[in-house]
């Protein structure tokens, strides 16, 4: 954990923190070089000027900070780093650019957040290979048990959730209320997110959370999630931990046809 700075905010550096976060290069520049602003100077949420120049994307702001000592590493209140914001915003270039000057990916929020998690929170596939690159593990979890993959998956991102299954995520990895990747996916009816999981052959069986990605499905009312599945292997006559199978859970004739068709041909 980096340590903080307790250096208090001066109308120079809020001009400093306002040039960062307009991109005004000039200003920035000026400030920096009058010797009278600290390049690591703080807003009272602990962040840096690198920080704000990294969320908003001025790569030649972020590159004057860095090169007039700027460290990278340094955490806000909250934990993130330089690294995390220009992930969470899709700035690839500005990751890269981090990176080449020792950014790490080691740090972490208070709930467990990394640079990789809010990359792909943000559908920002780019950021996260160049992370994956670059040593973020892939395997980190926010503090109740959410994985990449998982908040890719439940949030619809599928080219995120390609790149995560092909570096080697688990697909089967459950959040702590007991749901895969592959049930939250068939919950919201992200077919091509079923789509890139069943390629990786996730489980299809009853998960701890006591139910199933078809249960999921079928409850979502989407016909394509509920005919990947049973394609895949997805068993229409299991029964969940309230001893329903998932015909019990819709009134829908074309749906509960499909359930029972798929059903007669496994019997």
């Amino acid at each position: 954990m980096c340590m903080m700075s307790f250096k208090k905010e001066t109308p120079l550096a809020n001009a400093a923190f306002w040039a960062a976060r307009k991109g005004n290069l000039a200003l920035l520049q000026l400030l920096l070089n009058s010797g009278r602003v600290d390049v690591d100077c703080r807003d009272s949420t602990g962040a840096t000027a690198l920080m704000v120049a990294s969320y908003a994307g001025h790569m030649q702001c972020v590159r004057e900070l860095v090169l007039q000592g700027a460290d990278i590493n340094l955490q806000r209140d909250s934990g993130a780093t330089a690294l995390f914001f220009a992930a969470q915003q899709g700035h690839n270039e500005i990751v890269k650019y981090l990176f080449e000057f020792g950014a790490s990916t080691e740090f972490t929020t208070r709930d467990g957040g990394t640079a990789l998690l809010t990359a792909c929170q943000h559908g920002h596939c780019g950021a996260a290979e160049t992370l994956l690159k670059n040593g973020a593990n892939i395997h980190e979890q926010l503090c109740d048990g959410t994985t990449a993959l998982w908040i890719a998956a439940q949030l619809g991102y599928s080219e995120v959730v390609r790149v995560l299954l092909l570096r080697g995520a688990d697909r089967d990895a459950l959040r702590t209320d007991g749901t895969s990747a592959l049930f939250k996916a068939a919950a919201k009816g992200f077919n091509d997110v079923i789509e890139e999981l069943l390629k990786f052959s996730p489980t299809l069986g009853v998960l701890k959370n006591g139910s199933t990605a078809l249960h999921a499905a079928v409850l979502g009312g989407n016909l394509k999630s509920i005919s990947l599945l049973l394609e895949a292997g997805a068993n229409p006559a299991i029964r969940n931990k309230a001893n329903e199978q998932p015909a019990d859970l819709t009134k829908n004739e074309r749906i509960l046809r499909l359930l029972n068709t798929t059903e007669a041909i496994k019997s």
